[in-house]
């Protein structure tokens, strides 16, 4: 598969990975022949980036840590939950808790794998899918640093849930004296009456956009005094807010890491980051990049520990009769290097 602009796309192309919709239900899935209707809507509901079917490149894997089912799971339990908090109704911790249990699962049998944040985004799902990517990556950093099991589905739910202040409404309707307050504090208040939840949950929520340096919301606190669940789930809404440009324009993968790392001991946690480079794909598969020979190729396997150094398959040769395709792994070969993404 490659991992393409939407604006690219032509009618009669594959579709590589499935689109969801708002409450987890299939939009597309992988595998359909796109027409020009498929296409010109992904463009209307705000799709950019596609994953694509590619003879020359069938055999590359996205290398997924959550499977479809738990996607699915996530993204409704997400629909259901945001909607009741938002019109004041109940909502039930303990689905929460379970939908946590299938990414834990997943998490745990692929913790050998690199986080790629590429699935595909609608207007419709983006806040939902953002909840998913923020709770994976919290959740596989919270696992490098050795939290254990219950532990890791605390930080999970707090990741899952952070924005939850953001719908506005708490939990029987807002109050003079709640609207006003920063959404950290507002999802405080609604995480904490669910006594099924452990506290650190909510103060995840509270302290997110706390910064290392005392320069954060909403309550200016530093260093030592944030919890490490907040600064984990601090780093991994950073990194998801930069690369699909929930903060200004979107950046690529490894500009979004090379920012994060800017940011280390002011905004960010050291240590954190640390493990956070270790967890993420800089190049997911997929990407088109030019190295530094100027042979142009495509990302097809990742090295878990050196994810700036992936493997590149690329054609050599003068005609489209006498290509050669060979892979270039990076780890191997340290004076070639990737020059630019091709977008």
């Amino acid at each position: 598969m490659k991992y393409v602009n939407v604006e690219s796309v032509e009618a009669g192309e594959i579709l590589g990975k499935t689109v969801y919709s708002s409450n987890g239900t299939v939009l597309l899935s992988a595998g359909v022949e796109l027409t020009v209707f498929m296409v010109n809507t992904l463009k209307r509901i705000g799709v950019t980036t596609l994953y694509i079917q590619d003879e020359a490149f069938k055999d590359v894997d996205t290398e997924d840590i959550l499977d479809d089912a738990t996607k699915r799971a996530i993204i409704n339990e997400m629909s259901v939950t945001l909607e009741a908090v938002r019109s004041g109704k109940e909502w039930s911790p303990k689905k929460v808790a379970l939908s946590i249990d299938k990414l834990l699962n997943d998490v745990l049998n692929g913790r050998e794998l690199l986080v790629q944040l590429t699935d595909i985004r609608t207007q419709d799902n983006a806040q939902y899918v953002h909840a998913m990517n923020v709770c994976l990556l919290s959740s596989v950093i919270g696992l490098n640093m050795g939290l254990n099991y219950n532990q890791l589905k605390d930080l999970a739910i707090g990741a899952l849930l952070h924005d939850i202040g953001k719908v506005g409404e708490l939990e029987g309707g807002s109050t003079a004296s709640t609207s006003s307050l920063h959404h950290t504090w507002r999802g405080f208040e609604v995480i904490k009456n669910k006594r099924e939840f452990s506290l650190l949950v909510a103060h995840t929520a509270l302290q997110h956009h706390e910064h290392d340096d005392g320069s954060g919301v909403p309550r200016g606190i530093k260093g030592k005094d944030i919890h490490l669940f907040a600064k984990i789930v601090s780093a991994a809404n950073k990194y998801d807010n930069l690369i699909n440009g929930l903060s200004g324009s979107s950046m690529l993968p490894h500009e979004a890491c090379e920012k994060m790392m800017a940011l280390s001991g002011t905004e960010l946690d050291r240590e954190v980051l640390i493990e956070f480079n270790k967890s993420v794909s800089v190049y997911p598969n997929g990407t088109s990049v030019r190295l530094s020979t100027k042979e142009t190729g495509v990302i097809v396997r990742q090295h878990r520990g050196l994810p700036g150094r992936p493997v590149i398959r690329v054609a050599r040769g003068s005609t489209r009769y006498s290509l050669d395709v060979v892979e270039i792994d990076l780890a191997k070969q340290t004076t070639v290097f990737i020059e630019a993404v091709l977008t």
